[in-house]
């Protein structure tokens, strides 16, 4: 059996799939296989695919289904995942030369019972890191103390467990198709640590067609979701200023979600309470601005 599975969910990506093909052959190891979930495209994706398999220079295994959005997809394809290690590569994404190796490698010299995985970098297209370089200080971390603690910046990549990962299926809210990824890096880290590894792992190209760019639609479209997310995250996060921040957009989300038991429901009903009015005229920006994000995108 494969050591890794890359994962990649896709919809209507026919077009640019390809280029992920294009870098998983290009790798110097191949102790990997390849599980694309298509979720349910209109387009000629299936047939791309089955162009690729029929070429037989990887493994790959596709899985079509009916439309249930990103989450719903990623929840089938931990579920298939087979492999000791996963991750996702998005489909307008690709892997970086020789990633393959260097999580291999990097694994199997460190692994411990206790460690759920490995935390690396994200590359735009020059070769240049996605926000902040990890800390050079430590050798392992949890997801939130990295972002919490160390207020660390900008896409990182994650190869998890897939045991681990099997643990916590995303929530799937009827009428809504994301669920925030990271509500699972923050259940896993109740548990388990991750090693950092200091080496550009995916090349991310932002464009306009996709999800994670345009934040703010998300955040009204899938409200639900990320008031969940959000109310976890603030009691899971030990940053005051992560606190604080995911207890704001607790309350805009849920306000966008026309929840009436903002302060009742929270993980830190005190804290929701004085930051209420704060947090009601987050929501009022969310569901007015023609912005697309708060933010630089973050593709976790």
């Amino acid at each position: 059996m494969k050591t890794l599975t890359i994962i990649t969910t896709t919809y209507n990506r026919a077009y640019c799939i390809g280029q992920v093909y294009e870098s998983l052959k290009r790798q110097d190891c191949h102790d990997f296989c390849w599980l694309v979930v298509d979720d349910g495209s209109k387009d000629n994706t299936q047939e791309v695919i089955q162009g690729f398999i029929s070429e037989g220079i990887i493994d790959i295994e596709y899985i079509y289904q009916e439309n249930k959005g990103m989450t719903g997809a990623r929840n089938t394809a931990y579920a298939a995942c087979k492999t000791e290690l996963n991750t996702i590569i998005d489909s307008d994404d690709w892997l970086a030369d020789g990633a393959v190796r260097k999580i291999i490698d990097f694994w199997n010299a460190n692994k411990r019972d206790d460690l759920a995985g490995i935390i690396a970098l994200d590359v735009n297209p020059k070769g240049e890191v996605i926000g902040d370089q990890l800390p050079i200080d430590i050798q392992e971390s949890s997801y939130g103390e990295l972002f919490g603690k160390y207020r660390l910046h900008g896409d990182k990549k994650l190869i998890y467990r897939t045991d681990v990962s099997k643990l916590y299926p995303y929530p799937e809210i009827k009428g809504e198709n994301f669920f925030p990824p990271s509500y699972k890096f923050l259940q896993i880290d109740k548990t388990h640590r991750l090693l950092l590894l200091r080496e550009g792992i995916c090349v991310v190209d932002y464009n306009d067609d996709s999800m994670s760019f345009d934040k703010v639609s998300q955040y009204r479209h899938c409200p639900q979701g990320f008031s969940i997310h959000y109310n976890y995250a603030m009691e899971n996060y030990h940053s005051i200023r992560m606190i604080i921040k995911n207890c704001l957009m607790y309350i805009a989300c849920s306000k966008l979600a026309n929840r009436k038991d903002i302060i009742y429901n929270s993980k830190r009903p005190l804290l929701t309470s004085l930051l209420y009015f704060p947090g009601f005229f987050l929501h009022f920006y969310l569901l007015h601005t023609t912005r697309k994000a708060l933010s630089v995108p973050k593709k976790h």
